[in-house]
């Protein structure tokens, strides 16, 4: 369910970045979400976000920056060994510049770079390209 969740706020955030609207509302919400879009925030992929009334429903109102081609999120789950995180990313990416895979780790939600700098695996959770 917690990946049904992230899908269709990306998805939100997608369809947002195509119609050149600044401003989404994503919600419901979870905490996974919040731990990939601060990663989103420090890749500048968003300006900013914040998180409404987390205890409940809640909601999370996101700042486009307009850098966002596709985000998804994997519906299954897919366990990735830290010494295959790079031929991964090879196999996914479309180019070595371009997007990240982010993990989730025992160490939390990290991106590819991160988790190849602290020799952690994990699953992998969502790929972004820009």
């Amino acid at each position: 369910m917690g990946r049904r969740i992230l899908n269709d706020a990306l998805r939100a955030m997608v369809n947002a970045e195509r119609r050149r609207k600044s401003v989404v509302e994503l919600k419901p919400i979870s905490t996974v979400m919040s731990s990939f879009l601060k990663i989103m925030k420090d890749r500048g992929y968003i300006k900013d976000f914040q998180v409404y009334d987390p205890h409940k429903v809640g909601t999370i109102t996101v700042q486009l920056q307009g850098r966002i081609n596709d985000c998804r999120a994997l519906t299954y789950r897919q366990d990735i060994a830290a010494r295959d995180i790079e031929s991964y990313k090879t196999s996914t990416l479309p180019t070595r510049q371009w997007g990240y895979v982010v993990i989730t780790t025992p160490d939390g939600v990290l991106d590819h770079e991160e988790a190849i700098r602290r020799n952690v695996g994990g699953q992998v959770y969502v790929i972004t390209t820009s």
